[in-house]
């Protein structure tokens, strides 16, 4: 469950997130940057979802802003940044952070590189502004990889 919406590992990334109460946001962006084709194909992908919440701490004025037509690159490259061109399920990531003595480096589809740390039993992806997005709800499986929800926007270097 996310969002209050059951999530069915036999639909996709983008048949899943339009179900979730959490993430309408989300969803709007990413129908705003013309990503529901993408996001709907094989795949894999791994999705750092945030919620609205997450949005919701961003600047006054900064969703509906990205959301304009004449910003869709800004909008793509920051949606794109939480992407990643492989299935990596919550276990994977730990191991990779752990063999790479605490910092795994995340290397994503909008060019984007962040860091996945360990903080207690939960996973942290730092983007890169130095901010920090905690998995909340990790291993949520789909049709076309997983989805891991995260509570804070990760953001491109500037």
């Amino acid at each position: 469950m996310v969002g209050g919406a059951a999530m069915y590992e036999n639909k996709n990334i983008v048949e899943n997130a339009v179900n979730s109460a959490d993430h309408t946001t989300l969803v709007a962006a990413v129908k705003a940057a013309g990503l529901v084709e993408t996001l709907s194909g094989e795949g894999p992908f791994t999705v750092f979802a945030p919620t609205n919440a997450a949005f919701e701490k961003l600047p006054d004025g900064t969703v509906e802003t990205l959301l304009k037509p004449e910003n869709k690159d800004q909008l793509t490259k920051i949606l794109t940044c939480h992407v990643v061109a492989a299935d990596a399920m919550s276990d994977a990531i730990m191991g990779m952070i752990s063999d790479d003595g605490g910092a795994h480096p995340v290397k994503t589809v909008g060019g984007c590189t962040f860091t996945a740390k360990m903080d207690g039993d939960n996973i942290v992806i730092e983007d890169g502004q130095g901010n920090e997005a905690t998995v909340t709800i990790a291993d949520v499986d789909q049709s076309n990889g997983v989805i891991h929800v995260i509570d804070t926007v990760l953001l491109p270097a500037s």
